[in-house]
């Protein structure tokens, strides 16, 4: 499990930079500046769309397409967070401070 956990953070770490360094290329020849070159409401519309293939992937019952449509709400949510600044290592230490809690004491600690 620590094997997988490093391999994890690694490709994070890798991605996020990856993402970084794209936001600013140029928008005609990479995807992401493209993206960040329309906007959060761009960023924000793709993640909807992915949020909604996932849903109709899982609905199917096509763990390929699950993954598939998994990965894709993940890259964009990965975009997003480059927007405003943040890492995956910002969500990951967000998670890791709820690891062993039960999921209703961290929503009911949650400040309203």
């Amino acid at each position: 499990m620590a094997d997988l956990e490093k391999a994890s953070g690694d490709l994070l770490e890798r991605l996020t930079e990856v993402l970084e360094a794209r936001k600013q290329a140029s928008p005609e020849q990479s995807y992401v500046a493209n993206l960040h070159h329309k906007g959060q409401d761009a960023i924000l519309k793709k993640i909807g769309e992915e949020s909604c293939e996932l849903v109709m992937a899982s609905k199917d019952q096509d763990p390929a397409k699950v993954i598939a449509e998994t990965a894709d709400l993940w890259f964009h949510s990965l975009v997003l967070l480059g927007w405003h600044g943040l890492t995956a290592a910002d969500v990951l230490a967000e998670l890791d401070r709820r690891m062993g809690l039960s999921g209703l004491v961290e929503k009911a600690n949650r400040p309203r």
